[in-house]
């Protein structure tokens, strides 16, 4: 089972260009604040160390990390609140959305507007989410049968290699315990995180596949949105 797709790939590739203008901070911002909650001490909470290591690879400032935690214990601070909903796009593809949120009236409705105007439509809950399952993505930039037998050799469940180095699937419970068993072994790890990994896929292409990719961006844009999945092939 692999979590790679060209939305994926298109994802990474405009990271890059988030970064720079601040909307990616702001994503993990939340991401810290909310994983912030189980303990500001990330030895001990491996959601925040796993976090703080995706804010580390975005460049993001350290006052933005430090502002994130300190959320935690501003009372003025509006509460952030998790959501995920579940979507049908352009040909039937599924979308999870992942949001965080201190106003749920607001974000749903932005998020139906988007779907609305873009082929797209709200599912109800569970309709969606039964074609994915929840599990840790690892990238690290190597490439090679070596690299593919090392990330096995970590306890990966599988690896693929793509463009950007190789995509390795853990369980969700095993995402910590394999990123430290690649990096102990002198591998490079660019990404770790949790992700809905579609079990069944939907092809789609042409114009569907060209809406599909246009809605996705609006989706990804939307503040309060943390991460977008989708089954399409």
């Amino acid at each position: 089972m692999s979590g790679h797709s060209k939305w994926e790939t298109t994802k990474r590739q405009k990271a890059v260009v988030d970064a720079k203008r601040g909307a990616l901070f702001t994503k993990i911002g939340n991401q810290i604040a909310i994983a912030a909650r189980a303990g500001t001490d990330p030895n001990m909470n491996p959601s925040l160390a796993m976090v703080l290591e995706k804010a580390r690879l975005a460049n993001m400032p350290k006052a933005n990390i430090e502002r994130a935690i300190a959320r935690v214990a501003d009372k003025a601070s509006a509460a952030l609140i998790e959501e995920t909903y579940e979507a049908y796009g352009p040909g039937g593809v599924g979308i999870i959305i992942s949001v965080a949120t201190d106003n749920k009236n607001r974000t749903m409705p932005e998020v139906r507007n988007v779907l609305t105007k873009s082929g797209g439509r709200m599912a109800d809950p569970g309709s969606v989410m039964f074609q994915f399952a929840h599990k840790g993505v690892i990238l690290i930039s190597e490439k090679g049968e070596d690299a593919l037998m090392a990330a096995l050799d970590a306890g990966a469940e599988d690896a693929e290699e793509i463009d950007e180095g190789i995509e390795i699937t853990t369980e969700a419970s095993d995402l910590m315990k394999v990123r430290k068993n690649l990096l102990d072994g002198g591998l490079t790890v660019t990404e770790a995180e949790l992700k809905y990994v579609p079990t069944t896929t939907v092809a789609v292409s042409g114009e569907e596949a060209e809406k599909l990719e246009k809605l996705l961006d609006q989706i990804d844009d939307l503040s309060d949105v943390v991460s977008v999945f989708t089954n399409a092939e």
